[in-house]
């Protein structure tokens, strides 16, 4: 969002010195309120971008079939064609500018050329574009600078543009819209050339079409089609299924963009318009932190300065002024503060053309996803190793002659077979095999983790949360402590004055109450706007109850000088000419801070009188006072300056302020409400295991009464490490830091010292901020959540995931579909791990002993769309549940397959294979078919077995959601894409077993064959109510097996074993440590 001045009905406007800015600018963003955080620019971008290790992600290319793995994983080739794309814009542009500047210095006492203009403007699109792109300032002066080009565009610089719809739509006719051409995704057909292209497919549509040829030439086409027919169109609905899945999540991703592009912040008096509906004309503030929306000339400013390295590739800031006036669309302000005049928008600035050029696509694949990786590629390296044993074992049976027909005579017979029948033969055996590497191959784990994602983003953003990076989704499920700010995220961000001390008394609480009849009719009048940060606009508005003239006092005064807000030395100041040739320089900030600078003061009647240290002492006792009541303590000061002594104009902008000597006017103490709702929100996180700590710029004592009153604290007892001091902390050495950075609950100052603390103990980390200081804290986390309203740009660019609202409940809500991200893919692998084990065993031992398989390609491709695709859609979009919030965080390297799911999926699969092969060697004798002929039965037996394996993995469908839970029908009606797949699946079995016979090569059951098979799979419900009350060790397994050593050193302990042993042992983080153990290391 972006907030140009546009002419609304008149009103007086009372202005700080902060104002609205542009945020998530240019690709896609948009406005943002700016925080009152600043810091020097120095300090500020020399942040490196937080993505993932690319040796890390490489590893997702070990895998089987990689055509359908994540559609979204890394390309570091598209990464360098983008780079070399930025490089040419930015070469090609400086090439112009360069010349044009040669042509300007041969051309600058020339006459200025008649202005090309459009039918409604005094001036040109093409002409406004190549002036700004070229930095052309004697076009500028040619015009009569800012105001004559204003004038040519229709534009008071005071009120902006009319902003009516006719006046818009003409200057968008005229000059463009803010939007730049966008690539199409990727077609339906195009995925679905993807999934052809799966090698396992590919054999079985060759074994079918040989299958096809065969059983037409040897059986006629009546009856030869049915096998190989089956088989392709099996293949066939997969291929579809898959692509059109695939299509559909790409279609989800490309929504959740349009969605971030179109954010509208509302807040404040203030009119926001989206940044894609600004205008040649509009008149836009711009404060630090901000990302410059679109090209355009600075109308005025006070120590503006832009970083311009995301143009011109050069990390330098320059300072913009009336010599300097050019800015550019996508850059980022590093100081100060100002207005511009939009002069080029959308296609028509360099930044669009680079966005038009430049994909979309993130190229970026999670932690989580890579971890999946090798999931299924080592569970497809099983299947494969089993399929290849069970061909071996069927062609070695089938020419050995103990292969027999479903009429049990042999298949073949040395000597008697024919060549056709034998490669019939072989054909069916390859067909089953590679059907075993279908099912095998876990395709669905990727499908899962993108839809739980797409479902996850989507959600988050009615939640008030927009995730900018996919991986924040899951780390934040491990996340072990927050790091919060309090202004505007535990607060509300409603500063309030209620109380001041002016001279040496207090002033009377009538006197600064807000409902004081001026208030309210100011109120009632609505015809005064209070603009700027919270903390100024509150003291505007008391002054103004007070009966300040604040128009009257603007009028005759001129500022000469600026220095911003800085958080570091947590005051801001300015220089004003009054009448008389008076100057005043005038300093608000931290009451101690201002305080301790002064050593006079204006007493009530406005004298000026000594500050001797009872005075100094009796302020500070104020000040502690105010800080314990947790109000936001704020000093005002000033000191008259000689204006002989004043700088030029061209040496003003290095005149820094005097400091020293000031006259105190007064302090206030500013009441900032905790949020509704703020208290319950701490608890829930410490109930969820999740520490949370306060990170603020106040005053000791006033953070310690907000902690108080919003539960991070429990006691007003607390004392240090618990509650600490900045300076103290930065005294402490490294190693001192790290040890009591986990029982620090409150923390001033410092946030990227706490932060890097708590991770080397192995913490994992999530920080709110949204002031540009907050910027390395944030790339420093695990997770970094910076505030959609108060953030600057700076903020949000360095973080994960952007919070809307600016509350800290929102935070909670992140976490707790952190954690459901992991939980639902934990469902998932549970759900087709049991399938994949029950349905592998099933077939290899009736293979290996009879020759036979009770599961043909045609059924295990139905298992396979089940467990795969149908599995999970149903299991990926479960919302998340309370009862998430009431177990311990995800730990960093916890296994995928806990010890839990272990548990479930061993219970549940040994009772499916015991089963079913008692069925598959005694189903004649059970199901009474020893009367029936040998082909018949052996067909029924089969039809009887493939019923019941699937109606068990409908039954155990249900048992995955709750992994953890006796009752597995909690909420199961809220999740009416669960309900709906669940009746999909089953009206196609019955489908399948009553209609395609010929298709499935099975026969019709009766209704108490269909009642059986229902009974056997409804024990699969009270069993996994049994299994869950069996106990599971305290130590993964692989501990009981796995092997550790150590020897003594110079040096003290060196470990052997577990990559994540050795580096919890040597505390250091994870992430440094190789990801392969070199084989010298090994045990």
């Amino acid at each position: 969002m972006t907030v140009p001045l546009r002419r609304q009905p008149p009103r007086s406007r009372i202005t700080g010195t902060t104002t609205r800015s542009p945020a998530e600018a240019a690709p896609g963003g948009m406005a943002v309120v700016p925080s009152r955080k600043t810091t020097s620019p120095s300090d500020t971008f020399d942040i490196p971008p937080k993505n993932a290790s690319i040796e890390r992600l490489k590893q997702a290319a070990l895998v089987l079939n990689a055509s359908r793995r994540f559609r979204y994983t890394l390309d570091l080739r598209k990464d360098e064609e983008k780079e070399q794309i930025r490089r040419k814009i930015r070469a090609h542009s400086q090439v112009i500018r360069a010349a044009l500047l040669f042509k300007e210095a041969g051309e600058r006492d020339l006459p200025v050329s008649p202005i090309p203009s459009s039918a409604d403007y005094g001036i040109g699109a093409e002409h406004l574009t190549s002036m700004t792109r070229d930095h052309a300032l004697s076009s500028l002066q040619g015009y009569g600078g800012v105001n004559g080009l204003a004038a040519l565009l229709g534009t008071n610089l005071d009120k902006g543009v009319a902003g009516d719809d006719a006046d818009l739509s003409r200057r968008r006719t005229a000059f463009g819209s803010n939007t730049y051409p966008r690539k199409k995704g990727r077609s339906f057909w195009v995925f679905l050339w993807e999934s052809w292209q799966d090698l396992t497919l590919v054999i079985l549509m060759i074994a079918a079409a040989l299958s096809l040829i065969l059983g037409i030439k040897t059986e006629g086409i009546e009856e030869g089609w049915y096998d190989g027919g089956s088989i392709a169109f099996a293949v066939i609905i997969v291929i579809f299924v898959t692509a059109f899945s695939d299509y559909k999540q790409s279609l989800q991703f490309q929504n959740l963009h349009e969605e971030k592009r179109n954010i509208r912040l509302e807040s404040g008096r203030r009119i926001e318009v989206s940044i894609f509906d600004l205008v040649v004309g509009d008149v836009v503030p711009l404060k630090i932190g901000d990302q410059v929306p679109a090209d355009g000339v600075l109308i005025s400013g006070h120590s503006l300065s832009i970083d311009e390295s995301s143009m011109t590739g050069e990390s330098k800031i320059v300072h913009k002024d009336q010599k300097a006036p050019f800015l550019l669309s996508g850059c980022k302000v590093g100081d100060g503060y100002g207005t511009m005049l939009v002069t080029a928008v959308g296609i028509n600035t360099e930044w669009g053309l680079l966005m038009a050029s430049i994909s979309e696509d993130s190229g970026e694949e999670t932690p989580l996803q890579v971890r999946l990786n090798g999931v299924a590629t080592f569970i497809g390296t099983v299947g494969l190793s089993v399929a290849c044993a069970v061909l071996v074992v069927l062609i070695v049976r089938f020419f050995t002659g103990h292969t027999k027909n479903p009429d049990g005579s042999t298949q073949f017979i040395t000597g008697k077979t024919s060549a056709k029948s034998a490669i019939n033969g072989v054909i069916r055996i390859l067909t089953v095999a590679v059907t075993i590497v279908v099912v095998a191959v876990p395709e669905g784990l990727p499908l899962a983790v993108t839809l739980t994602l797409a479902y996850s983003m989507r959600k988050m953003m009615a939640d008030k949360a927009l995730v900018r990076r996919l991986s924040a989704c899951e780390t934040m499920g491990s996340a072990t402590t927050i790091c919060s700010d309090k202004t505007g995220t535990l607060t509300l961000n409603q500063m309030t004055v209620v109380e001041a001390y002016v001279g040496a008394g207090k002033l009377d609480p009538q006197m600064i109450s807000n409902d004081s009849p001026l208030m309210l009719q100011i109120e009632q009048k609505g015809d005064i706007e209070v603009t700027g940060s919270p903390t100024e606009k509150a003291i505007l508005a008391w002054g103004v109850e007070m009966g300040m003239k604040f128009e009257e006092v603007r009028r005759n005064s001129t500022i000469l000088q600026v220095f911003p807000f800085n958080s570091e030395k947590k005051r801001g100041g300015l220089a004003l000419l009054l009448g008389n040739h008076e100057v005043h320089v005038h300093w608000k900030g931290a009451a101690e801070i201002v305080l301790s600078s002064c050593t006079k003061l204006l007493d009530q009647s406005g004298e000026v009188m000594p500050m001797d240290d009872d005075l100094l002492n009796q302020f500070r006792k104020y000040i502690e006072d105010m800080a314990a009541k947790s109000l936001r303590c704020v000093a005002f000061a000033f000191r008259p300056y000689d204006y002989k002594d004043i700088p030029s104009e061209e040496e003003r902008e290095t005149w820094m302020l005097p400091e020293d000597d000031l006259i105190l006017t007064g302090i206030v103490g500013l009441k900032d409400p905790c949020r509704p709702g703020v208290r319950d929100a701490v608890r829930r996180c410490i109930h969820a295991g999740v520490k949370v700590r306060m990170v603020t710029g106040d005053n000791i004592q006033t953070a310690k009464a907000v902690a108080l009153e919003c539960g991070i604290l429990d006691s007003e007892a607390a004392t240090e490490p618990t509650v600490i001091e900045g300076r103290t902390f930065r005294a402490y050495s490294e190693k001192q830091r790290e040890k009591i950075a986990g029982e620090i609950s409150v923390f001033p100052n410092d946030k990227l010292l706490l932060v890097q603390a708590l991770r080397k103990r192995g913490e994992v980390v999530a920080v709110t901020g949204d002031g540009t200081n907050d910027a390395p804290a944030l790339h420093e986390a695990d997770v970094g959540l910076a505030m959609g309203i108060q953030g600057t740009e700076v903020a949000k660019e360095s973080s994960d995931i952007i919070i809307l609202d600016d509350n800290f409940a929102s935070v909670v809500k992140v976490v707790r579909w952190g954690r459901s991200v992991y939980a639902n893919i934990q469902k998932f692998i549970q759900f087709q791990l049991t399938v994949n084990v029950a349905a592998l065993v099933i077939n290899v031992v009736a293979a290996v002993s009879s020759g036979d398989v009770p599961l043909n390609a045609v059924q295990l491709l139905w298992v396979n769309l089940i467990m795969d695709t149908l599995g999970a859609l149903a299991l990926a979009t479960e919302p998340p549940t309370d009862h998430l919030m009431d177990r311990p965080p995800v730990g960093r390297r916890e296994p995928l397959v806990t010890k839990i799911m272990w548990r479930n999926l061993v219970v549940q699969a040994l009772y499916q294979v015991t089963v079913l092969l008692v069925l598959n060697f005694s189903g004649k004798s059970i199901l009474h078919l020893e009367s029936e002929t040998h082909e018949y039965a052996n067909n029924l037996k089969n039809t009887f077995i493939f019923n019941t394996f699937v109606l068990c993995q409908i039954f155990n469908e249900f048992n995955s959601r709750k992994p953890d839970e006796v009752n597995v029908f909690v909420g199961v009606t809220s999740n009416r894409l669960f309900i709906m797949i669940v009746g999909i699946t089953v009206i196609m079995q019955i489908m399948i077993i009553e209609f395609l016979g010929k298709f499935a090569s099975t026969v019709r059951l009766s209704w108490k064959l269909w009642l059986a098979s229902v009974a056997i799979a409804f024990v699969s419900w009270p069993l996994a109510v049994l299994g869950k009350l069996l106990p599971v060790p305290e130590h993964p397994f692989g501990d009981y097996f796995r092997k550790k050593s150590r020897r003594k050193g110079d040096q003290g302990e060196v470990w052997y074993g577990r990559q994540e042993d050795v580096a919890l042992r040597a505390n250091v983080e994870i992430e440094n440590l190789p990801q392969v153990i070199p084989p010298e290391l090994r045990i």
